[in-house]
């Protein structure tokens, strides 16, 4: 299983894609926090001045299921049950473990693109300076919801096994639904997984919904996709 795991997480770190949206949420971090803490204008409340701390959680959602769903487009996920002689529901759930460790891992990086960038900027700004224990809820919200992102995004990979119709659609369900539901049932929209990825990072602050919260309901969410992607993985083994 260490064998398995080790080969999983080898081939999400060596992949193109991992860096081009490693480069792509460290650049959104970066532009975020220049636009929040100075093209934005003047700031002075802290839980604005958060919010050039947060990072895009839909990016890792997108490199997990584009990746998960390349290993059905490539004809690979079989082929690697058998060299390693286990159910195919076994090989998912250990690669999408393997693809938890390396979201964490850019999760990390784009945190402290985040800070470093961040919060010279916000120096400049009125009002009281982010705490260290402000900076570190920030960042553990992010980093939560970055990689539960990526979990969620695997195993929808392997619901949807089609990476271009899966980002076409969480795309439109981030960029278009959820702004049009947060508009009339903001209360509602925020029980989504985009709009609890919104809270814990900071991103969406005037909520009833704390951090903690949102970061239940995203797990939630991520766990049920989860075991819903393993159980029908592991019906195929016996079709």
């Amino acid at each position: 299983m260490i064998g398995l795991l080790r080969g999983e997480l080898l081939k999400s770190v060596t992949t193109r894609a991992v860096w081009g949206f490693a480069a792509g949420g460290t650049a959104f971090a970066a532009l975020n926090a220049v636009l929040v803490a100075v093209a934005s204008g003047t700031i002075d409340e802290v839980a604005e001045k958060k919010e050039a701390l947060s990072a895009l959680p839909v990016l890792l959602l997108l490199w997990g299921l584009v990746g998960a769903a390349g290993e059905y487009r490539h004809r690979t996920a079989a082929p690697t049950a058998l060299v390693a002689r286990r159910g195919r529901g076994t090989v998912l759930a250990v690669r999408i473990a393997a693809y938890a460790l390396t979201g964490l891992g850019l999760a990390l990086l784009i945190n402290a693109v985040a800070v470093c960038v961040a919060l010279p900027l916000l120096a400049d700004q009125p009002g009281p300076d982010l705490t260290s224990g402000q900076v570190a809820e920030v960042v553990a919200g992010n980093v939560s919801a970055l990689v539960l992102a990526t979990v969620l995004g695997a195993a929808l990979g392997a619901l949807i096994r089609g990476p271009v119709v899966g980002a076409v659609v969480l795309l439109i369900l981030d960029l278009v639904v959820q702004p049009l539901v947060s508009g009339a049932w903001e209360r509602e929209a925020n029980l989504s997984p985009f709009g609890a990825a919104g809270v814990m990072t900071g991103g969406t602050h005037d909520t009833t919904l704390t951090a903690a919260q949102a970061g239940a309901v995203f797990a939630v969410w991520t766990v049920l996709v989860v075991v819903v992607a393993v159980g029908c993985e592991r019906r195929r083994d016996l079709a």
